[in-house]
């Protein structure tokens, strides 16, 4: 059988060694329309920063050991021009000849991946207007500030590479400003959970300007540009990087007469197949099922384009291995100091999706508090009425991506937040704490399904009713003199007992503490003696985040790095 792959990065590459290792007489050709193949896209904003100082580290596996361990008729530079589905063939461009020539094929896979978006804006094809797909983008930037001895630079959009790139355009020594169209960066998080990576960005020096677009970038008198975004404000700089998401490559696959789908992507059914059941398609250019909602939606992730490209190989092969229950969207971002990681959907989507769910928010230490180094991890649980996990949320500066990790794991095996009391999770002091983080998500989420736990939610402060509420900061005098949720009185949780006299038990009792444990505490005492009672979820520092609206974060002004 002769299989032929268009594409040679994360699905292709996959795709092409599992085959081979399946079956050692297969004929497999890969065809890459750029000069590199199996490369890390992850990677290429640190080589940028400097991180990674060796470009060939970028590269995952070497050219010559898929021709030659793998037998593997590997072409770069070659650029598939059209399919022809009734004679299975392709016509094809070497881009470094410029000669055309066919290839027949019995089975053919695309993974062309997906492509940065550019907008049709004045000035968007300016030299120093750059996106970042490839290690050429990767190099050219790199050369542009060099060359040019840029010192200023803005990111357009605050995805996931808009801030990677934001961190590391700082490390390299340029002022930074990130301008982003929607009203948060890091779209996986919710807004209370990303106004952590606002605030972490502005510390480190980076501004951060919330629900402002690109609308036009000029060139300047002394060779710099100027963008206008669409708040009004005019930002200077000398290199810009659109960072605006991505779109499917799909024209290949549209013009041979496969089906298109959501985000005009390639349509593909649980094995992978396309709507001509002899090509397979996988990675950033295919919908995909979510494992919470399972709707048809886009997850440009590595991680599952490498599992996709494996599953199409063994079904190239006849295997008819499934796409399995669905994808989470799982994932992580190192933001300076800070990591911020999700799986499952957000409240966003799950409202947009119409799926109801309850919600509980903690704010536990990384590791054991009485061992050095510990730090604050803030983190979300989103679940149902029966206790099946939908979605988590966690930033901190250590072990967040283990967390989450876990709760992914649960997820995918149909496990709910009784699973998360019971994880029994690996403890030392330098690493966790007895009850690990994931655990305090166990616990709190099923003592607000059991009754146990009332709960009220930061934003529904403003609509409570003050004639038929009471409402209490059971903090020390000292924490709630620093900051308290405004109406709120202190009343600390060691005097409660003693002063329950005080409370009129005709109204609802609404508690709330630093973090929540203490108000968990509180309203225990009260819910046993009578009251009826709610505890803020998260404590004061949810309700700190979910207030934050602000639109610009100004980055301080620090020590440039070296």
């Amino acid at each position: 059988m002769k299989i032929c792959i268009v594409g040679g990065v994360a699905g292709g590459a996959s795709a092409a060694t599992r085959l081979r290792r399946l079956d050692e007489g297969a004929k497999i050709v890969l065809l890459e329309k750029g000069k590199f193949i199996s490369y890390a896209n992850c990677g290429l904003p640190y080589y940028v920063g400097g991180v990674i100082e060796n470009r060939d580290e970028l590269l995952v596996t070497e050219l010559e050991l898929l021709r030659e361990r793998f037998q593997i008729d590997v072409r770069t530079q070659n650029k598939v021009l059209s399919i022809d589905r009734n004679k299975k063939r392709l016509t094809v461009r070497n881009r470094e000849t410029g000669d055309l020539y066919e290839e027949s094929y019995d089975k053919l896979i695309l993974s062309p991946g997906a492509a940065p978006r550019r907008p049709d804006l004045t000035g968007a094809d300016l030299p120093g207007v750059f996106t970042l797909r490839g290690v050429p983008d990767t190099l050219a930037i790199d050369s542009y500030i060099r060359d040019n001895g840029v010192t200023e630079a803005l990111v357009v959009g605050g995805g996931f590479i808009g801030i990677e790139m934001a961190e590391n355009l700082k490390r390299r020594g340029l002022a930074v400003t990130v301008a982003e169209f929607a009203d948060q960066a890091a779209a996986s998080l919710d807004r209370e959970m990303a106004n952590l990576i606002h605030r972490h960005l502005a510390e480190h020096g980076v501004s951060v300007r919330l629900k402002a677009g690109l609308a036009a970038i000029s060139r300047d008198a002394d060779g710099g540009m100027t963008a206008v975004l669409t708040d009004g404000n005019r930002v200077s700089a000398g290199l810009i990087l659109l960072s605006m998401g991505v779109k499917p490559e799909s024209g290949l696959a549209e013009a041979a007469g496969l089906e298109l789908d959501v985000g005009g992507s390639i349509a593909v059914n649980e094995y992978y197949e396309t709507s001509d059941p002899d090509i397979y398609a996988v990675g950033d250019a295919v919908s995909v099922r979510s494992l919470v909602s399972h709707e048809k939606c886009l997850i440009p992730l590595a991680g599952p384009a490498n599992r996709q490209g494996r599953i199409a190989a063994e079904n190239v092969l006849g295997a008819k291995k499934t796409i399995g229950a669905g994808v989470q969207g799982s994932s992580v971002l190192k933001v300076f100091d800070l990591t911020a990681a999700s799986t499952g959907l957000n409240e966003k989507q799950l409202k947009a999706a119409g799926i109801p769910y309850r919600k509980t928010y903690v704010h536990p230490m990384s590791h054991a508090s009485y061992y050095p180094g510990a730090s604050q991890i803030s983190m979300k649980l989103l679940f149902d009425g029966d206790g099946k996990i939908l979605g988590a949320q966690a930033v901190g500066q250590e072990g967040v991506d283990k967390r989450i990790d876990v709760i992914a794991a649960v997820m995918r095996l149909s496990g709910t937040v009784y699973d998360l009391e019971e994880m029994e999770l690996c403890y030392a002091p330098p690493y966790s704490s007895a009850k690990d983080p994931v655990n305090m998500l166990g616990f709190t989420a099923a003592n607000i399904l059991k009754g146990d736990m009332p709960v009220f939610y930061a934003e529904e402060i403003a609509g409570l009713n003050p004639e038929e509420s009471v409402f209490l900061d059971v903090s020390t005098p000292q924490e709630a003199r620093a900051n308290t949720v405004p109406g709120f009185v202190n009343l600390p949780l060691d005097e409660l007992r003693g002063r329950l006299s005080e409370l009129d038990r005709k109204k609802t009792v609404y508690v709330t503490c630093r973090v929540g444990l203490r108000g968990y505490i509180a309203a225990r005492i009260l819910l046993q003696n009578g009251f009826s009672v709610r505890n803020l979820s998260g404590g004061y520092r949810t309700y700190s985040l979910m207030s934050e609206d602000k639109t610009v974060y100004e980055g301080k002004t620090l020590p440039l790095s070296p």
